[in-house]
């Protein structure tokens, strides 16, 4: 099979000034003309892009990435299509086959030894083919760009953008995955993509005139709360603490001692997260009677097995929120924080998912899905942490005839108090811990003492 030319085929995307760039559309084959409606859960992502970049050590064949990349998204016509708005204000994929965008480029410099220790934030612009975020519903506007880049003297850097309306951060890994097994040489059948699968959860609920997690706010609200997010962005840091196996294996066996027999045994993830939680709140030190919350976000696919199937590539994801007093989350032990995160997941029920999904179907009817917030997100300049923990989703298995990434990167969250935990290189129990906090926390963070303390696994914190 011959592969397809990288002789410039877009010249209407645009490339930086002075950049030595081949660009080229690839589509999948067939024009279906299918309008796939976005589901509500979709629409709580809104139509920004997610980009990650991936480093290699060594160097990737952009050409033959071209060719299994084309042949994968024969399997993924939403990824060709173009986001369209429908009558109610919701959301639509045409699926027209317009393309998606690959670029090839090289760069000057030399592969930095990126890691936990160097972050490759303040360089990811370089990595990802850009879009104009303002101007993708409506227009001829790619959902998916694709960037290589070679470094001088070897490596690449894979740079990944999809529109976040049209797959979530599992999804997301999928759809590598299986270009990955593509280029290698395998077969694999299309996902399953049919938004009524999450919708029709609806048919089986009676709305709310609220919901525990969302929120219907005024379009003023909506407003200041971005315009907060945005002028307070540069206060804002994000640090990766690195957790060794050792360390989390010890936090996880310190909450299974601090028990109740009959609890079933607490999971290295619920160990670490309320771990951060308690050091987090000890560091705020907010007023002891204050409510400390902990958003947690959470995939839908495995509560709804039943229900989705196997490979559902869309947004399944929601959220829920675990509380406890400020007292009571710097003071008790890590086991008292973990039960409190473990009765938070275990509220996320089928009963729970099709209550929440009638509601955001109802919004979606009134024409007001375009004012529904998290309310985690609203209260992230007050008492709440977000925690996404991402820790099991293998972004560190994507090979390409050039070995495994070393290194993978993402943009920083403009949010406060955002903590991701994802894999490290090695596939172990080791975990990466990025925070997302305002300046004077990360400044404090790098203290010996509070450092010490984020590594301690220690049953109860005590003072600094």
């Amino acid at each position: 099979m011959s592969r397809p030319s990288l002789e410039p085929q877009a010249m209407k995307y645009g490339r930086p000034p002075g950049t030595p760039e081949r660009t080229v559309v690839l589509r999948g084959g067939a024009t279906s003309g299918e309008r796939v409606r976005l589901g509500v859960h979709d629409l709580m992502n809104g139509t920004f892009a997610t980009p990650r970049a991936f480093f290699y050590r060594q160097t990737l064949d952009a050409d033959a990435l071209t060719d299994s990349l084309r042949r994968t998204l024969a399997h993924y016509p939403l990824l060709t299509g173009r986001l369209v708005r429908d009558d109610d204000g919701g959301l639509g994929v045409v699926c027209d086959d317009a393309g998606a965008v690959l670029a090839v480029t090289r760069s000057d410099s030399a592969m930095p030894d990126y890691g936990p220790d160097r972050s490759a934030r303040g360089d990811l612009r370089r990595y990802i083919h850009p879009v104009n975020a303002f101007r993708v519903v409506g227009h001829d506007t790619p959902l998916l760009t694709v960037k290589v880049t070679h470094m001088r003297g070897g490596g690449s850097v894979l740079g990944v953008s999809i529109n976040h309306s049209v797959v979530d951060g599992a999804g997301y890994l999928d759809f590598l995955h299986h270009w990955s097994r593509t280029h290698a040489g395998q077969d694999l059948p299309a996902p399953p993509y049919d938004r009524a699968l999450m919708d029709g959860l609806a048919d089986d609920a009676q709305p709310g005139p609220d919901d525990p997690q969302y929120e219907v706010v005024t379009g003023r609200r909506k407003f200041g709360f971005i315009w907060k997010v945005n002028a307070r962005a540069r206060r804002m840091r994000t640090i990766t603490v690195r957790f060794t196996a050792a360390e989390v294996l010890a936090l996880r066996e310190t909450a299974r001692a601090g028990q109740d027999r009959y609890r079933p045994p607490a999971s290295s993830g619920d160990a670490l997260g309320a771990h951060v939680w308690r050091v987090l709140g000890a560091l705020r030190d907010r007023a002891p009677e204050a409510e400390e919350r902990l958003g947690i976000v959470v995939g839908l696919r495995a509560p709804l097995k039943d229900r989705l199937p196997d490979g559902y590539w869309g947004n399944a994801v929601s959220n829920t929120t675990a509380v406890l007093r400020a007292r009571e989350l710097r003071e008790e032990p890590l086991a008292h924080a973990v039960g409190a995160v473990r009765a938070a997941l275990d509220r996320v029920t089928p009963e729970r998912v099709r209550q929440e999904a009638a509601f955001l179907v109802a919004q979606r009817r009134a024409g007001r899905s375009g004012r529904v917030l998290s309310r985690m997100s609203l209260d992230a300049f007050e008492g709440t942490v977000a925690l996404n923990n991402a820790s099991r989703l293998p972004v560190y298995a994507l090979e390409f005839g050039a070995g495994r990434p070393f290194w993978y990167e993402f943009p920083a969250n403009p949010v406060p108090w955002t903590v991701l935990v994802t894999p490290t290189p090695d596939e172990d129990h080791s975990r990466d811990v990025r925070l997302s906090i305002p300046r004077e926390a990360a400044d404090a963070l790098a203290d010996p003492r509070w450092a010490a303390r984020l590594h301690s696994a220690a049953d109860r914190l005590g003072s600094p």
